[in-house]
């Protein structure tokens, strides 16, 4: 298949394009700018643009097979009304273009990223595919974004929704805030530990996107999480034993606030989201279970059991 990625030099977006190349597929990454490791492959290109722009770069969607857009900037950090209003516009305007570039009549697959903030906080509520969306700021925004890429089944696409569970991996994503806490000894649980916590191995995220574009009768949202989320306290527990450190030292819900304001909500909200789609189709996880998929981040050299 020819594939182009969106977001392609990110924590994500750089192991599925290594995964897809060795899968056999050509793939086309876009980002803003190349990976500091590039890529030589004899079927791999890498075009540098500002996708929340129309460009030259568009050129390469309409030739697709697949588009999978990761695409947007990092909401971990205090939100301010310009970081809010950026953080809207780099995945809603890139996902317009997307859809834009896209063949007028196309048979491709978009996969586009959204995320289980659609929910907003669920509490200790089972949550699947079929649930409305929440009414906080995370929530509206995955709503609007889902969408935008909705857009391109007027166009013929198959159009998948991927609500992403937070992402840990090495590397990147959430691991790199966490680890070097709980090495000095002061990581534990996030406000009372309780809010559920829905995961995924960077492992079985790239092997789901596979399986998806693999797979045309699937469309729509699917949650893109293990089977079993866990309380953050128990997320801090087991990263505490993989790491043979204590992981009793808590972020209070106060503190949380008042140093990061309206996306502390973000660490202290709950969903308890399971991948009903995904089992539902007979995908197999390869870390179900978050101590096994903990180790594998921060112990690379354990054999798996």
């Amino acid at each position: 298949m020819k594939i182009v990625i969106i977001g392609a030099s990110g924590f994500v977006g750089s192991r599925l394009n290594r995964d897809l190349l060795e899968s056999g597929h050509h793939v086309t990454g876009v980002a803003r700018s190349e990976p500091k490791t590039a890529t030589a492959h004899p079927n791999h290109r890498f075009i540098a643009a500002d996708t929340t722009q129309p460009g030259e770069w568009m050129k390469a969607l309409a030739e697709a097979d697949a588009v999978v857009n990761l695409a947007g900037r990092s909401i971990f950090q205090r939100w301010t009304d310009t970081i809010k209003q950026e953080i809207r516009e780099s995945r809603i305007l890139t996902t317009r273009n997307v859809v834009e570039g896209l063949a007028a009549a196309s048979s491709a697959t978009l996969i586009s990223t959204s995320g289980v903030g659609f929910y907003g906080d669920r509490g200790d509520q089972l949550v699947t595919e079929k649930e409305p969306a929440g009414n906080d700021f995370l929530a509206r925004l995955s709503v609007d974004w889902e969408g935008a890429a909705l857009r391109a089944a007027e166009k013929g696409c198959r159009v998948v929704l991927m609500r992403l569970g937070v992402v840990l991996g090495r590397g990147g994503g959430a691991m790199a805030q966490m680890v070097p806490a709980f090495k000095a000894c002061v990581g534990g649980p996030i406000g009372s530990g309780k809010q559920w916590f829905a995961w995924i191995h960077l492992d079985d995220l790239s092997a789901a996107v596979r399986f998806l574009l693999e797979h045309p009768g699937i469309s729509g949202p699917i949650n893109l999480c293990s089977p079993n989320p866990v309380r953050n306290r128990d997320l801090a527990d087991a990263l505490g034993r993989a790491l043979n450190r204590p992981a009793f030292m808590p972020a209070p819900a106060f503190a949380l606030r008042l140093v990061l304001g309206e996306f502390a909500s973000v660490l202290l909200g709950s969903q308890r989201a399971v991948p009903e789609k995904l089992l539902q189709h007979r995908f197999a996880f390869q870390y179900p279970d978050i101590l096994p998929a903990v180790q594998a981040v921060v112990q690379p050299d354990r054999v798996a059991v």
